[in-house]
């Protein structure tokens, strides 16, 4: 290994600069700067908030289908026998549709809206049904949301809240934020009087593995401007729990 005149040791304590390729995650900067705060960390690359991608990083469906076989080999199968030689392929397309809503855009999806014509009563879209991936063991969880707004001048296509629940769903989520971001973006974008926002779901890392409860289920929910007044709270608990039980 050429050193350029710097010496090298496998000694950590000894050393008097720590140098990384790229800084990625942060997680080993993280880690030594931790255990020898005052040692100099230096990186030849911090990604920041873009990707580094290398000339032979280019083909994208390539390197993913051999993500995959690698997987299957950890996990201790052949990925060269006949029943898994064209799972990486099929991995990688249901990747594009499951994890879709990193290329959606909500102020695209809610830029359509009507006149509200004088309607000033809240609207609520229940039972959207979602699938989404648990970040932390990339598990999936579903459910159904409850979608309601108090429209101001402008109201949304109904099916525009079903596809903003979608663009936050298909994407590596915690049923928390999914909630918040869903109330979030309807409120930036529609600009209501007030947002309410309700998740229900049942996540596979209780399900079929940790505690495994089966019958477990989560709730979430997010509030916004006028929804956070008793009366209106009121009024969207009680039709998301009339509804969504008939």
């Amino acid at each position: 290994m050429e050193t350029h005149g710097f010496q090298t040791t496998d000694q950590p304590e000894n050393a008097t600069a720590f140098v990384d390729d790229i800084v990625d995650s942060g997680a080993t900067r993280a880690r030594w700067k931790e255990r020898f705060p005052t040692t100099p960390f230096f990186s030849l690359y911090e990604r920041g908030d873009s990707w580094l991608v290398f000339p032979w990083e280019q083909e994208y469906d390539a390197d993913a289908h051999d993500v995959v076989r690698r997987t299957l080999q950890l996990i201790g199968e052949d990925a060269a026998r006949d029943g898994l030689r064209e799972t990486p392929a099929r991995v990688v397309r249901s990747w594009k549709e499951l994890y879709g809503g990193y290329s959606q855009s909500p102020a695209d999806v809610l830029k359509c809206d009507f006149e509200a014509d004088g309607y000033d009563q809240m609207i609520v879209c229940r039972n959207v049904q979602f699938y989404s991936t648990c970040e932390h063991h990339l598990q999936p969880f579903f459910g159904r949301a409850h979608v309601g707004y108090l429209p101001d001048k402008r109201v949304v296509g109904l099916s525009k809240l079903a596809r903003l629940v979608d663009i936050f769903a298909r994407r590596l989520q915690i049923q928390e934020r999914l909630t918040e971001q869903i109330a979030t973006a309807l409120e930036q974008q529609a600009q209501p009087r007030g947002v309410g926002v309700v998740v229900e779901a049942q996540h596979f890392c209780m399900v079929c593995r940790g505690v495994r409860k089966e019958q477990s289920s989560m709730i979430t929910s997010s509030l916004k401007g006028c929804f956070l007044e008793v009366a209106a709270r009121q009024e969207f608990f009680a039709l998301v729990h009339r509804l969504s039980h008939h």
